[in-house]
Order: C-alpha cells, then structure tokens, then sequence
C-alpha cells in the first residue's frame, strides 16, 4: 500500500515520457526540448508542496494529509486533460506535483511513526523494491494510452491511480499519528520545529547528499525519452528498455533492504556514490573519445544508465532513514524540509542538464559524475 502511495509521483513522471514527443509536436513544436519541463514542471510544484505537507500532517493526522493532497492532485490532473497550450499545462503540472507531495512526504512520516534508524531503512527499501515496478511499467502503460486515446488518456490514468491508492489507504491503514501528539498549526511551534531541523548538521547533510542524488536522476529522466529515441535509434522500443532499466535498478533495493542491517545506511550510501563516480568518469572518458564501436555504444549507455537508477535505490532510502532517525516526534516537518529542499535544488539541478541536450549523453553524464563526486565527499562527514 505504501508502495503504491509513493508510486503516486514515479507514475506521475514517467507515465509521461511516451507523451513528450506528441506534446512538443502539438504545444510547442518551435522548441521540442521545452516539452521536457513537464517534468520538471511536477518536480516543482512537487517540492514546494513538501514544504506544507508534513506540518499539515503533524496537525490533522497522516491519513487526511494525505486524502488532501490527493484531491489536490486529481483537481490539477482534470485540468491538464482539457489543456491547450504548453503553459496551461505546466501550470497544471506544477499543482499537481503539490497534490503528489502528501502521499510521498506523509507516507515517509507515516513510516517513521512505526520505525526508526536501520529498521525503517530496511522497510524503506522493501517499499522501494515493490514501487520500481510503477516505474518500470508506466512508460509501456503510457505507450499504450496514447495509442488508444492520445495524450491526454494518460491524465485519466492519474486519476484513477490516485483513487485507487486514497481507497486503499482509507479502508487498510489505521492512523499511526493520535490525537495527543498532534502538533498544531501555530506559528511560534512551526519555527520553532523548523529551527530544530535546520539546525541540525546529521539532518542538512543527508539533505544535500539527497539533493545531488535526485538531481543526476531527474537530470537523466529528463533526457531519457530524447537519449533513447534520437540518440541511440530505440524510441520505438522505449518503454520496454525503460522497463528492463527500472526492473535491473531494483536490483539495489533488494540489496540495501537485504545488507542494511549489517553494514550500515553510511556504509551502503558512501560506497553506491563511489561506484556511481568511477562508472560516470569511465563512460564519459569513452563517450568524449568516441573510442567505443557503434555496436557497443548503446549497450555501455544502458548500463550506465542503469547504474543511475541502481545508485537511487541503494542511497535514498538509507539516507532518508539518517536523516529521520532523531526526529521521530516531529516526523512530517522534518521529512516535509528534507523534501523540499532536495527537490527543489534538484529540479534547479536537472532543469538546465535537460535543456543542454545536444544529441549526447555528455551534459547527463556530466552532472551526473559531478554530483556522485560531491555525494561522496559528502558523505565522509555523516555518522550512523
């Protein structure tokens, strides 16, 4: 169930990667790349909408935080089915990412009401490897929408995910937050939880390490649709090697929820972010050398690409837990600033990488190898 809730936002992203290129022809045929700020767009709104989410929850409880959001997000995706210019629909994707925020923000809460340190990372990555299979389909469940229906069918595919997912949570999960350790909407006990978030150095570095990890990934999602089709000639076949991707990245999950209680959430992280910079650097080298033959040009993309999303699935929700693991009692504040900060910063990150597409992996590549570099430097300075 919480898998499905916080599948809510990938579902959101990559049901959309099929729909760029007919969108771009028909709302912005001047400029293709902008159509990539539909993504971007969501990552937002996503962002700004932590910032409310989780105070949200601490006062009214995590289940009708996250019924709130919800009807946010299927109002926003109405309207994006009825829109007829690129701006109308940013502006739609933007208040949809608000919605998107609560299921993803207050079901981490939710989680970290039930479990702390090591443990909650391990459920974390059990969740995780159930939700990268929304990823995984959602491109091939998007192709097949808008062979049917067109693009706009893949908004009517949101709203019924939403409500499939708002009905679960509403009929299964018992509220995890009571009455009593409910923290009201003043703005004097707002700050004054704010204060202890910000102020804590465990809690800011996870944010930035979080920050560079989700900024390389959505700096490749962004790319993704263009890198498979122009690039490397498989647009036909996107969904089905977006699908294999997500389905090999999982991989890391499983690993994490399986190591985690052995070696640690630093230990795991620190040394995800060294692979991820010495894979990076490699296939940059070749790239910018151009010293691969053409038949292994795409295999080595894949792979690295797969190593991007396999990077994700190992690092944040260790990360998460780091960060979460001294601020139990005031969960959704916390995991509300940790996501907004992160997410934001990271869209500030991605947007630019994907508006330099040149018909290369160079610019993704790049950031990425730039932003695993730092996340590894980073993490020498957390503790367990």
């Amino acid at each position: 169930m919480l898998a499905f809730l916080f599948a809510t936002v990938a579902f959101s992203i990559d049901a959309m990667l099929p729909a760029l290129p007919d969108i771009a022809a028909q709302l912005t045929p001047d400029n293709v790349n902008r159509a990539q700020l539909i993504l971007t767009a969501f990552m937002a709104g996503m962002g700004l909408g932590t910032l409310f989410a989780g105070p949200i929850s601490d006062a009214i409880g995590r289940k009708p935080a996250i019924f709130l959001g919800t009807a946010i997000y299927i109002a926003a995706t109405i309207a994006a089915i009825f829109s007829q210019s690129i701006e109308f629909l940013l502006a739609a994707r933007f208040v949809q990412g608000l919605g998107a925020s609560a299921p993803r923000i207050v079901g981490m809460a939710l989680i970290r009401d039930l479990y702390a340190g090591r443990e909650m990372a391990r459920i974390s990555s059990f969740v995780m490897m159930v939700f990268i299979m929304i990823p995984a389909l959602a491109p091939s469940i998007g192709a097949g929408i808008i062979v049917f229906s067109g693009w706009h069918g893949v908004f009517v595919a949101f709203v019924l995910f939403a409500l499939v997912g708002a009905s679960w949570l509403g009929f299964r999960q018992a509220e995890t937050l009571p009455p009593s350790e409910r923290r009201p909407l003043r703005l004097a006990t707002l700050s004054a939880a704010a204060r202890e978030v910000l102020s804590n150095g465990q809690v800011m570095l996870c944010t930035l390490v979080l920050t560079l990890g989700f900024g390389q990934m959505f700096a490749l999602l962004s790319s993704a649709q263009q890198l498979f089709g122009e690039t490397y000639g498989k647009g036909d076949n996107f969904p089905a090697w977006f699908a294999l991707m997500a389905i090999l990245s999982g991989a890391g999950t499983l690993l994490n929820a399986t190591f985690v209680m052995r070696f640690g959430m630093r230990r795991i992280a620190k040394w995800a972010y060294v692979m991820q910079t010495v894979v990076s650097a490699v296939m940059l080298s070749l790239v910018l050398t151009d010293v691969l033959p053409m038949g292994l040009r795409f295999p080595a993309f894949f792979f690295w690409a797969v190593s991007v999303f396999f990077m994700a699935g190992v690092t944040f929700g260790n990360l998460n837990a780091l960060a979460l693991q001294r601020m139990g009692h005031i969960a959704g504040m916390a995991a509300s600033i940790i996501a907004a900060l992160s997410t934001i910063a990271a869209t500030l990150i991605a947007a630019p990488v994907g508006l330099l597409y040149d018909g290369t992996p160079v610019p993704a590549m790049t950031a990425t190898l730039i932003c695993s570099a730092l996340a590894w430097a980073l993490m020498g300075r957390l503790r367990d």
